[in-house]
């Protein structure tokens, strides 16, 4: 199949971060756009990635080879109903939600099960919309594709071929075996997170004595909590049978921890804890997942004046741009802290080389 047309349906950072990758991948190809505000129709127009800078009637948009929709995942499922009688039977139409089961459902009660792949780039950033998209967003990063009818597992090979010079790590699975998987290392998380947060914010002293000393372990696993709450309501509503199964897996290891504790057994904990240690220190720092990765580290500081500045000095004259940087006000660490956050893993490992020439003692993070 020779792909000559493409069309999103929404527009956000998912959206708009394939629509970029493939306007610098395949730069003569017609990339149309769609979106529920018309200025991010017009500014994709202007930045070269969309060929309309206004907005399309849904059966011109249905025109292209393939339909992205790249909208939460209950709106994507609102646009197959839309474009079911559009749509033609060689139009491959695919979607980037991170919950597969439910929109293969909708497909195949629409008579779409041959023209729908379902899609998932595990990809992100706790920032949303067009404005924070990227072309780089997809390097190195999961591409899930899904099929179950015959006519489509066929349009899912094109797909693959059509997707993987982006940049991304392809990868086909059933969609029950996905929502399992995702809900496990994406869904979960964001829920434990938030309960987390909310746990703390229930709890919190009248002069705000536990956001105050809150450092770096919390706020690094409870970063995502900073996600879109919308984006989540309808994932989970979306996922809600995997969901619910992997809070009541989760809640069971809480229990092991608490049971331990009452009964004094420190020898479990120890060994829950060191469980944990030993699959977390086994997981790959090279890809990206469905949670953004924060290239960031801990420097100590000497006991000198203008320190915070000779980090800053020492990266700027190698061309190290910092993303972010701030003091570690705890006592996690004996000395004054810097956390340093840079742009990319590159950026990372460079800039602890560099400083660990300049005899500053670097804590990493995994």
């Amino acid at each position: 199949m020779n792909i000559k047309s493409v069309s999103f349906l929404g527009l956000g950072l998912i959206g708009g971060s394939i629509a970029k990758a493939l306007r610098e991948t395949y730069p003569d190809i017609h990339i149309y756009t769609h979106a529920g505000h018309e200025e991010t129709i017009e500014k994709a127009h202007k930045d070269g990635v969309s060929d309309n800078g206004v907005k399309l009637e849904l059966r011109d948009l249905c025109k292209s080879d393939i339909v992205f929709l790249c909208a939460p995942v209950g709106i994507n499922s609102d646009y197959l109903g839309q474009i079911a009688p559009l749509v033609g039977p060689d139009t491959i139409i695919t979607d980037v939600g991170s919950v597969k089961g439910d929109i293969h459902i909708r497909a195949d009660e629409l008579g779409l099960s041959g023209s729908f792949v379902g899609g998932h780039p595990m990809t992100g950033s706790e920032k949303i919309g067009y404005d924070h998209s990227s072309p780089s967003l997809l390097v190195n990063a999961y591409y899930i594709l899904t099929a179950e009818d015959e006519k489509a597992k066929e349009k899912l090979r094109m797909l693959h071929d059509f997707i993987k010079p982006l940049g991304p790590v392809m990868l086909s699975l059933t969609p029950e075996l996905h929502d399992f998987a995702t809900g496990a290392i994406s869904h979960l998380p964001h829920v434990v997170s938030a309960a987390l947060v909310n746990t703390v914010s229930a709890n919190e002293t009248d002069d705000e004595l536990l956001k105050m000393i809150a450092a770096g372990g919390f706020r690094d696993i409870t970063r995502i909590s900073s996600s879109s709450p919308v984006m989540w309501e309808h994932i989970l509503r979306a996922n809600k049978t995997e969901v619910i199964k992997l809070i009541d897996l989760y809640t069971g290891s809480l229990n092991d921890f608490q049971r331990a504790l009452l009964a004094d057994d420190y020898d479990s904990i120890r060994d829950l804890f060191s469980s944990a240690k030993d699959y977390r220190d086994s997981l790959s720092v090279k890809k990206k997942g469905a949670l953004t990765p924060s290239y960031s580290f801990f420097c100590d500081l000497f006991d000198e004046a203008g320190q915070i500045a000779a980090v800053a000095a020492i990266l700027a004259a190698s061309g190290l741009s910092i993303k972010n940087i701030g003091i570690v006000h705890n006592r996690e660490f004996e000395e004054g802290v810097l956390q340093v956050e840079m742009y990319d893993e590159t950026s990372l490992e460079r800039s602890i080389e560099l400083l660990k020439r300049h005899n500053y003692i670097i804590h990493e993070k995994r």
